[in-house]
């Protein structure tokens, strides 16, 4: 005779629960997976788009300067946009407006850097505390190394790794912008969604420069290494990355 198995009820509920819950964490999956494979084919078309716009930027620039030299004078490029910000100095018997001003550049500890937009505010603001400072106009190369070796995002005040495009594009997908490459083309193009990115961007930790710097109370035009380097700033970026 066969025997009857009763299931009790609150163990029939909880299986066809867990039953459900497998069946949407499965569904939800592939879709993420089809997301991510969409993704991709989108930030390559991105990434070579950049490319392309970085290599003809680069083309016209030397196209300028023959043109200029052919005609028998110099050219002389525009002002830069960008300017990268690295504390070189402490704190000690420092006034409280410089220490102002050096919390709202975001540089609370010796060798952080940041990026910064050029506008009479900031340009102000990097002249009363340049003892303290060393900054200049970043190029591509360094932007890019930064952003890829030591790039952290801030949410919720909290230091994140930058260790999947899905955080990128969680944050400021609302900007358009999805992955490493958008970071690194709009804080070299300081386009529209610069502010954005910047306050995303946790200050980038940087190690002490290979070699050492040398007369740090002196100003780079005198031989030494605080205020403003312009394009030299890279060669700083390079050892202290």
């Amino acid at each position: 005779m066969a025997t009857t198995t009763f299931v009790p009820e609150l163990l029939a509920k909880k299986l066809k629960r867990d039953e459900a819950l497998a069946t949407a964490t499965a569904a939800a999956a592939v879709e993420i997976k089809k997301k991510s494979k969409a993704n991709r084919c989108t930030i390559f078309k991105k990434a070579a788009g950049y490319a392309k716009e970085y290599k003809a930027e680069e083309v016209n620039l030397i196209n300028l300067k023959r043109e200029a030299k052919a005609q028998g004078g110099f050219y002389c490029p525009p002002e830069a946009k960008l300017v990268f910000v690295v504390r070189i100095k402490g704190l000690n018997k420092v006034h409280p407006k410089v220490k102002k001003i050096l919390q709202l550049l975001r540089l609370r500890a010796v060798n952080m850097g940041v990026f910064l937009r050029v506008n009479k505010a900031t340009l102000g603001m990097l002249k009363r505390v340049e003892p303290y400072i060393t900054f200049g106009y970043p190029n591509l190369k360094s932007v890019r190394e930064l952003v890829y070796k030591r790039g952290y995002a801030k949410i919720k005040n909290n230091r994140i790794p930058l260790t999947d495009n899905s955080i990128i594009e969680e944050h400021l997908g609302k900007c358009g912008l999805i992955c490493m490459e958008d970071i690194i083309h709009e804080i070299v193009t300081v386009g529209p969604h610069f502010k954005n990115v910047t306050n995303f961007l946790w200050p980038f930790k940087l190690c002490s420069a290979t070699g050492g710097m040398a007369k740090k109370r002196v100003h780079f035009v005198e031989g030494g290494q605080a205020g403003n380097r312009e394009e030299l700033i890279n060669g700083v970026i390079r050892k202290m990355n």
